[in-house]
């Protein structure tokens, strides 16, 4: 005999019908916790365990001090490939935006130094943007770049694409790149960026990118919401791998 589902599943349950049927849609908040709770006839803390386990299904997300929304679809994002990161999101029919939040010289850090291989105290140029889908904050990026290979880098646009940049300002092209994915959780900037409480877990991508003779270019350190992207990796040749409708963007990679 199955045991009864405690009330904060049977929560969850609904939340999550209404969710699948469309009843709540993308981008739709939901009613605020102690309003839950007294449609639910139970605790706040019944009804925050229901939301936090919708959370760690990404079907549901918080934004500090503004409440719960429902998550709209994930992005499909393969890491392996290299494409403009507003092509890739609209491949996908989103609309993405890209925001400027800081830039400025820098020398590396001693983490910057294990994953660049490089010495201590080399001049690095620092880029840091905001990256928003469907006008919903998702990833805080910082780009190292060697300040060498970058001279009057503070002189150009920096909300486009860093990749086109390269090519066509430094005649740099994007090769091969290093990538270290880890969970991580949300401080200082990247959570206030995201909207999210200090301490929320997120995803961290630290891409270091070569040139195509194998000279280093820059690091990427991203910091993902979670519930927003579905990692998927694709390294068959690209005649070899067509694409199907549920996958689609699945080929696009170096967003920057």
């Amino acid at each position: 005999m199955s045991r009864p589902l405690s009330k904060s599943e049977q929560i969850r349950q609904t939340l999550h019908s209404y969710i699948d049927s469309g009843q709540l849609a993308a981008g739709q908040q939901l009613p605020a916790e102690r309003a839950l709770s007294e449609r639910f006839a139970t605790t706040r803390i019944t009804v925050k365990e229901a939301l936090s386990a919708l959370e760690a299904e990404g079907l549901i997300y918080r934004a500090e001090r503004r409440g719960w929304f429902v998550a709209p679809p994930r992005l499909i994002y393969d890491p392996a490939r290299h494409t403009h990161f507003h092509q890739w999101i609209a491949e996908q029919q989103r609309s993405a935006e890209t925001r400027l939040l800081g830039q400025g010289g820098e020398l590396a850090s001693s983490e910057l130094c294990r994953w660049m291989d490089i010495d201590p105290f080399t001049p690095l140029y620092q880029i840091r943007r905001q990256r928003l889908i469907d006008g919903r904050p998702v990833l805080h990026v910082s780009h190292h770049l060697l300040a060498s290979r970058f001279p009057w880098i503070e002189e150009q646009p920096l909300a486009g694409s860093l990749t086109e940049l390269y090519l066509n300002e430094y005649g740099i092209g994007q090769g091969g790149a290093r990538l270290e994915m880890t969970p991580v959780a949300a401080r200082g900037e990247v959570a206030s960026v995201l909207n999210l409480a200090q301490g929320s877990p997120v995803l961290r991508l630290v891409r270091v990118n070569y040139d195509e003779g194998g000279g280093l270019i820059d690091c990427d350190i991203e910091h993902w919401r979670h519930d927003a992207i579905r990692i998927c990796l694709d390294t068959r040749p690209q005649g070899l791998a067509p694409l199907q409708p549920s996958m689609l963007g699945m080929r696009s990679s170096k967003l920057w």
